[in-house]
């Protein structure tokens, strides 16, 4: 795989995955499974579904969810066109945050099968807004994770924003 096809910048703060596809993590190591094993056996604390048309519909103000200690919480994201690029924004208090990206293809696919894009980054969210985006190729479900399970008395309140840009398609129009 080049650095074309994967650029996850892992800053203080931004964390982006550039056009990865879950097909291009099939290369990558086995050592991706702490991921699947939170969402399989964590405490989930909240879970937040939400859909491209949501997203868009946000405003400009920002979400709170809140994440218990030794617990995460998920807000995946439907998205069923591909092209589109998810946009996010947080800060946690009163301390930090891990933060992942899980894709999975339906619903009902299993854990097992699920690809992480953006592995477990420990951000110091408390300090800094953490940005990032994601270019989605593949339609199906991006899983955004906010882990706390590492802190085993402190709770979280994380303050996130998400966008959705859609491509400009540059159709010739204004030649005559």
């Amino acid at each position: 795989m080049s650095s074309e096809d994967f650029c996850c910048l892992e800053t203080s703060r931004d964390i982006t995955s550039n056009s990865l596809t879950p097909e291009d993590t099939e290369d990558m190591p086995m050592g991706q499974d702490a991921e699947i094993c939170l969402l399989k056996s964590g405490e989930l604390m909240i879970k937040l579904p939400l859909t491209v048309e949501e997203i868009a519909n946000f405003g400009e103000g920002n979400r709170e969810l809140f994440v218990r200690s030794s617990t995460y919480s998920l807000i995946p994201i439907s998205v069923a066109e591909p092209g589109l690029t998810i946009s996010w924004v947080f800060s946690s208090d009163p301390k930090s945050i891990s933060f992942s990206v899980v894709f999975r293809e339906a619903e009902d696919t299993p854990l097992d099968q699920c690809k992480v894009l953006i592995p477990t980054t420990r951000c110091n969210s408390h300090k800094e807004n953490i940005q990032g985006q994601l270019k989605v190729r593949t339609p199906g479900i991006y899983m955004l994770i906010f882990d706390n399970t590492f802190s085993r008395f402190v709770s979280k309140k994380v303050f996130y924003h998400l966008t959705v840009d859609r491509p400009v398609i540059y159709d010739g129009s204004d030649f005559p």
